[in-house]
């Protein structure tokens, strides 16, 4: 059951260290978050349209293929090279 009290607000500096300012470029694929086993993980990234889609290794984005997916970031193969997408603030 979700919290009824409206007056508990967070505190500034929890905020302040819980956010980040422009940590995604609205305009670009952003790499959002990363789950699962480390052997077989899923992430799920912003599409430069503002939607947001959950890949795997093998899926295919505007921006490239998706070769790897490990603790540091998702890794897209384009036009043979290849990028790295890490998380924003790492």
């Amino acid at each position: 059951m979700a919290n009824s009290d409206t007056t508990a607000r967070t505190s500034a500096k929890v905020a302040g260290l819980a956010t980040q300012s422009n940590a995604v470029n609205r305009n670009n694929l952003s790499l959002l978050g990363l789950y699962g086993p480390e052997d077989s993980m899923t992430a799920l990234v912003r599409l430069p349209s503002g939607r947001t889609r959950t890949v795997q290794r093998g899926s295919r984005l505007s921006a490239g293929q998706v070769v790897a997916i490990d603790a540091r970031g998702l890794v897209l193969s384009s036009r043979g090279g290849t990028k790295l997408l890490e998380m924003p603030g790492s």
